[in-house]
């Protein structure tokens, strides 16, 4: 199994409770402060890492009148001993722009402040073992090449060529990427220094800051300065890029961080004849790296026991700690078998210090969700460099135009909840396996193991007695397929730490053994058929689907009406019967959420019929997206000061949704009202009771097929689910799961937020220019909407499908339009219905022109797929249903192409 063979090692200790961090060495204090602190500045940076530098300088390149603060010196912390690498091949695309906008930035900081800011371009290989890791490989090289990252796929002997040092036959292949490097902590930031203070910033030093000052006002806590030994500066903009010592800065305002400090280690050789100018080594399977310094190697990697701490000392500037072999070790090994020559010389020194690690391996950036004028740069995993220049610039622009310039919901903090900032032992188990899984493969499918069960919905345990295998999104379990009846239960199970810190493996695999039949590139899963059956069931009788995790929202108030006009591009203004797709967007005209949004009238009270004064809209929103929605809108309601609030009922009610042809002749028998397109036709809502159990009744669909909602108080799910099973037993109706929902809604060509729809694309590219209306009172993002109305769109999404039937996609594959790269997969599904594989990309032209229907249709458009091209036809829309007749209910009418 993958997940054992990559996380093989247990250690002896059980202690796994965290640490006081002791500093081993500690090089430099700190003294009287550097400069004079200004009375006010237009933002303060707290911190003067990598993190802290890069804000500073993206900042002042900006006009902007910044100070940074660093309560020792410029890189103390964790910068200062960081191995300092650069890999620009990503499994993610807005990765792969974070790390391109670094070394850009690299590459002309010496021309613009006359320092050497430390970067060598002595590129990267990443080693394989296996054929399933260079497919991974080769899935990296397909997005680097369309993306303009230069990379190649060797062979053992053309990699020895470029590393002599290694044993050819102990790997099977490599990916080298020559552009990649390596920078040095010291001279980057002095670099960044001169950089901002030349444009106007200041940098003081041995300036700790003692507290953020806050103000109370009718919008919550809002930031109005900071506090340092030596006096207080005036701000309404705060920067948080203190690292392992972010969470202790803002916890005791009510912002919870989450994060864990952990030792990182690494060792650096004794002089090593022939390495000098050879380039950097990711060996991913031995779950080790080789970082050229000079004539030696510093090597290190990601271990399966991980120290953990807390806290680090406030005093721990430029300390370090004792290296743990017992920890380390498990590098060696694989060290050694990959370059023989390396067991020959000793070690020189080692560097063992605290780092930041996230439950998701990815930083914690943007707006506080609880302190206006609060900012995040930090949590980095021990990645801080490479990734500082791109995503010192996104603080910037968040700070300066209130978003950034990328969709950076990846890293954003409000991916996770304000519940899961408070649970430290979730926190700590989701990033001890993040951390030792950060060299694993990435595979579309794979489930984490810890941090499980942290949320559920009141149908858990009706899945769990279907036999459902369960996934995790935003703390929630959620059913993603069903196995059949009969087989064994694969039940999460209580994180074992992978055997580590003396824990023993759980004896119950069952679970990770069906996740194992996902973890694979070049060939479709081993539950493709059952997802089949699932999909096929759906779109021929009927099918449940366990949507409760949905984000539910009311918005209610006096000026409801003018929030609901402001913040959705949609007519929301409508009779209390009419649901409404829209979406909401920021400034530029990208979705920040798509949504169904219907008006109510003042009701009994019920949690699904609520009692109001004034006006209310009741708010459906994906669920893996939800905190960030509802803390996206709640931001802006509060900015523009609506007299309106918005209240988070998505744990007080469950979503009971079926779908399918069949749907209407199954749910009409339990309900008092009548299911006919006449009294409820689609994109409509009514109240409704089921065997006697109120409920909101909405006639919508997320997979393009005749379907209900039904949306019910937690206490009443189970019955009401019971008795909708019940009714359909006899016709066949079944569960069904994410997996086929997700497969069903991209065959019909709907949109998945985050995917095929973020906030770096507006509707008209993604072709929801119906959502934005055109005349009555203005909305956010309406002047960048209408300009591109004018102007025309620059990309366009288009849906692609593979000519060649039984060949699986993923996402992330370059789109070739007549032999030149225009894009790649935002989001990939096998479409059961139609019988093909089926992507979504926004194409742009190499000429960078507008994009016209014609340029879409005249082109030969090409997949590469793991670095073989397949042919695939472009439509512009799905060609399952174009019409949208299904979702009508009129099952007459046949499929058509739509291209």
């Amino acid at each position: 199994m993958w997940r054992h063979r990559i996380l093989h090692q247990t250690s002896a200790r059980k202690d796994i409770v965290l640490r006081p961090a002791r500093a081993l060495s500690q090089q430099r204090g700190a003294g009287s402060p550097t400069g004079t602190l200004p009375a006010s500045a237009d933002v303060v940076v707290i911190g003067g890492g990598s993190a802290g530098c890069h804000t500073l300088y993206h900042l002042a390149r900006r006009g902007v009148r910044a100070v940074l603060l660093e309560r020792a010196q410029l890189t103390a912390g964790t910068t200062w001993h960081t191995a300092g690498l650069l890999w620009r091949l990503r499994p993610n695309d807005v990765d792969i722009q974070l790390l391109a906008n670094s070394r850009q930035m690299l590459q002309q900081l010496e021309s613009e402040t006359g320092l050497d800011p430390g970067w060598i371009q002595n590129g990267g290989l990443f080693i394989a073992h296996n054929e399933t890791r260079l497919d991974e490989y080769r899935r990296l090289a397909t997005v680097g090449s369309a993306l303009g990252i230069e990379n190649q796929i060797l062979g053992p002997e053309e990699t020895q060529k470029l590393f002599p040092l290694l044993d050819p036959s102990a790997f099977i292949g490599a990916l080298y990427s020559p552009g990649d490097g390596v920078m040095d902590p010291a001279m980057l930031c002095a670099a960044l220094k001169r950089a901002a203070t030349n444009r106007g910033a200041e940098v003081i030093e041995n300036c700790g800051v003692d507290d953020i000052l806050l103000e109370q006002t009718s919008r919550g806590k809002k930031v109005v300065g900071v506090a340092t030994p030596y006096g207080n500066i005036r701000t309404e903009r705060v920067v948080n890029a203190t690292g392992v010592w972010g969470r202790d800065l803002v916890a005791k305002h009510g912002s919870h961080l989450p994060l864990v400090p952990m030792k990182h280690a690494y060792i650096v050789s004794e002089s090593i004849p022939g390495v000098r100018g050879l380039p950097n080594i990711r060996d991913h399977d031995y779950s080790t790296y080789f970082r050229i310094q000079g004539d030696a190697i510093c090597m290190g990697g990601y271990e399966p026991n991980p120290i953990l701490l807390d806290p680090v000392a406030k005093d721990f500037h430029f300390g370090l700690y004792e290296l743990d072999w017992s920890v380390f070790e498990t590098h060696v090994e694989g060290a050694q078998k990959l370059c023989p020559s390396y067991a020959k010389y000793g070690v020189k020194s080692t560097v063992c210090g605290p780092e930041s690690f996230t439950p998701d391996h990815k930083p914690l950036m943007g707006p506080d969700p609880v302190l206006n004028g609060l900012y995040h740069n930090c949590g980095f995993n021990s990645a801080g460099m490479m990734f500082g220049g791109g995503c010192g610039e996104q603080t910037a622009l968040w700070i300066l135009n209130g978003q950034p310039d990328l969709p950076m919901f990846g890293f954003d903090l409000r991916r996770f909840t304000p519940e899961q900032g408070c649970a430290p032992q979730w926190i700590r188990e989701k990033s001890h396996e993040s951390y030792v899984k950060n060299y694993s493969m990435v595979f579309k499918y794979d489930q984490p193991l810890a941090g499980r069960d942290f949320q559920k919905d009141p149908l858990h345990d009706q899945m769990i007695l279907a036999n459902a295998v369960m996934e995790e999104k935003q703390g929630w379990e959620r059913p993603g397929y069903f196995l059949p009846s009969g087989a064994d239960r694969a039940a999460v199970q209580p994180y074992d730490w992978y055997g580590s810190y003396g824990h023993s493996r759980n004896r119950d695999i069952v679970y990770e053994q069906v996740l194992e039949g996902d973890l694979q590139y070049g060939r479709f899963s081993e539950h493709h058929d059952l997802i089949k059956s699932e999909a096929l069931a759906c779109r021929n009788n009927a099918v449940v689907f366990n949507m409760s995790y949905f984000a539910k929202l009311l918005l209610e108030g006096p000026q409801a009406q003018q929030a609901a006009d402001w913040l959705f591009s949609a007519n929301t203004n409508r009779d209390p019967s009419k649901t409404v797709y829209t979406c909401a967007l920021n400034a530029a005209g990208g979705v920040e959420a798509d949504v169904t949004i219907t008006r109510l009238s003042s009701g009994s009270g019920q949690i699904y019929d609520p009692k109001f004064s004034g006006q209310a809209y009741y708010i459906v929103a994906g669920g893996a997206s939800a905190y960030y929605t509802y803390s996206t809108l709640q931001d802006e309601i509060r900015r523009k000061g609506f007299e309106a609030s918005l209240k988070d009922l998505t744990a007080e009610m469950g979503v009971i949704s079926i779908q399918g042809p069949n749907s209407r002749q199954i749910l009409q028998p339990l309900l008092d009202c009548e299911l006919s397109d006449e009294k409820l036709p689609p994109n409509c809502t009514r109240l409704a009771k089921c065997n006697g159990i109120g409920l909101r009744l909405l006639r919508v669909s997320f997979v393009g097929e005749l379907g209900y909602e039904l949306h019910v108080p937690k206490a009443d799910c189970v019955a009401v689910y019971k008795s909708l099973m019940a009714a359909g037993a006899s016709r066949g109706l079944r569960n069904a799961g994410y997996r086929a929902l997700y497969s069903l809604s991209s065959e019909k060509g709907y949109h998945l937020w985050s995917f095929d729809l973020r906030p770096d694309d507006t509707p008209l590219e993604a072709g929801l220019g119906f959502t934005c209306r055109k005349s009555g009172s203005e909305y956010l993002g309406k002047a960048a909407i209408d300009r591109q109305r004018s102007e025309g769109v620059k990309k366009r999404l288009v849906y692609l499908t593979l000519q060649e039937e039984d060949v699986p996609i993923w996402g992330l594959e370059g789109v070739y339009r007549n032999g030149e790269p225009v894009g790649i997969l935002r989001r990939a599904e096998y479409a059961y219905a139609l019988g093909k594989s089926l992507g979504q990309a926004y194409i742009e032209r190499p000429d960078g022109h507008t994009i016209e229907t014609d340029y879409v249709k005249s082109g030969q458009y090409e997949l590469d797929i793991l670095g073989k091209r397949y042919q695939a036809d472009c439509h512009l829309r799905s060609p399952f249903d174009p019409t949208g007749q299904r979702v009508l209910g009129n099952y007459h009418q046949t499929t058509a192409d739509a291209s």
